[in-house]
């Protein structure tokens, strides 16, 4: 496994982009070489395993996950692996097969202070919360200090503020960016594999940017070399991100602005995207991977240029002068940057809200609420009284009530529908 592994590394290492997540049977080889490490292998066994195995409900995750509660609960036995670590590997699973092995190792007197830590931050627990409110209720120490936690939002609060100052280099595409220069509907076979997926990222030559091979791959160690220089770069347009491949282009914009996200092989959050008008969509999926989009004028602003934002001023400065004044379109925004993204904001706010009714506390007041428009008093259009009834509005004198434009809202659904490329991309 290690040798065709090497290879493989090899190979995308010769595009300039990591080695694939593994495969559920990958790990499942990996698994095996963790239970008698080769000579000499140990230390990289145990890097693949914790970072280059996919989280969540990947097939791989549900392995991995499995034989970490088995070594958690001391069923197996591993020399690399111990019960603490292998518990404290299970918290950075986001959520999924690795949730109802944490709550029962809330009991365990050796791990479950650990298996508490990685609850703490953990949001994807749906159902399972009630598990950990009987726990808590039933005099659990451990389920009890995870209750709380929630219920001060330290899944938020631990996580970094949006900063006063924010310096970038520009990377700038002059006219209108579409989603299709940033995902070419010609590679989208490629879009789950998101780095290599991101080669093809403005491959066609345009007034402005060179790609290093027209037609098949970006202007990448251009980008590469922005980034060297220390700064984060910023995707700047005057119009971006039109048309409907919104998810993948933003996983292509962000593999070259963003950050790496801890444990999770291949994929990126974070980066800053400026633009004179952005569309519509691309910002909202901007904000669901925990961007800061941010509308102004970018006639000032040059390739290679290096600018500080200054995100709560509205200001954003080249050469210590102001170049653009901008406000953002909702100070929500900064906290979802600072949670990682709209979709962990919305689903932790949610999450706090439960342990605090739990708990018998008042609603938090930790968080930026948005400000709704004016009522106008009219009457509501029919879409406007569908998303109403989707967010649980009443009826008032048997009619609907509705949703006005600018309102913020969260539907409730019990399912959600993917098509064609995106069910992989993301899962």
């Amino acid at each position: 496994m290690l040798q065709a592994y090497r290879q493989h590394v090899a190979d995308r290492a010769a595009l300039g982009i990591p080695p694939l997540p593994l495969s559920a049977q990958q790990t499942g080889e990996l698994i095996e070489l963790l239970k008698a490490p080769p000579a000499g292998e140990g230390a990289n066994l145990v890097y693949l395993f914790t970072h280059r195995v996919p989280a969540g409900v990947d097939d791989a995750a549900k392995v991995k996950a499995s034989y970490l509660a088995a070594v958690a609960h001391g069923t197996e036995t591993c020399s690399l692996i111990s019960r603490e670590l292998a518990t404290e590997l299970l918290g950075t699973m986001l959520g999924g097969y690795n949730i109802s092995p944490l709550i029962d190792l809330l009991d365990d007197a050796t791990a479950g202070g650990i298996a508490a830590k990685g609850l703490k931050g953990t949001l994807l627990m749906f159902d399972q919360f009630h598990d950990v409110q009987e726990k808590a209720e039933r005099g659990n120490a451990n389920a009890k200090s995870v209750l709380q936690s929630w219920a001060d939002a330290e899944w938020f609060t631990s996580r970094p503020e949006v900063p006063q100052s924010i310096t970038v280099a520009i990377f700038k595409v002059t006219g209108e960016t579409n989603t299709d220069d940033l995902s070419p509907a010609p590679d989208a076979w490629s879009r789950p594999d998101i780095p290599l997926h991101a080669l093809a990222m403005l491959k066609n030559k345009r007034d402005g940017i060179t790609p290093e091979e027209d037609g098949k791959r970006g202007p990448i160690k251009f980008i590469e070399d922005l980034r060297a220089k220390g700064n984060l770069v910023a995707y700047v347009g005057d119009v971006v991100g039109t048309g409907s491949s919104r998810k993948s282009a933003t996983n292509s914009v962000l593999w070259f602005t963003g950050e790496d996200i801890p444990f999770i092989p291949n994929k990126r959050f974070g980066g800053v995207c400026l633009g004179a008008k952005i569309a519509p969509i691309f910002y909202n999926t901007m904000e669901d991977a925990g961007a800061l989009p941010i509308e102004l004028d970018v006639s000032q602003m040059n390739m290679g240029d290096v600018v500080e934002l200054r995100p709560y001023d509205g200001n954003a400065l080249k050469d210590g002068k102001v170049i653009a004044e901008f406000k953002v379109k909702s100070d929500v925004l900064f906290d979802e940057v600072r949670a990682g993204g709209r979709i962990p904001l919305i689903i932790g706010r949610g999450l706090t809200a439960k342990a605090r009714e739990a708990l018998g506390l008042p609603p938090s007041t930790l968080f930026r609420l948005p400000q709704n428009p004016v009522d106008t008093r009219r009457g509501f259009s029919l879409a406007q009284k569908m998303v109403g009834r989707a967010c649980g509005l009443p009826i008032v004198n048997g009619e609907q009530v509705g949703v006005r434009p600018g309102t913020y809202c969260e539907p409730r659904m019990t399912s959600v529908g993917s098509q064609d490329t995106t069910g992989p991309m993301t899962r």
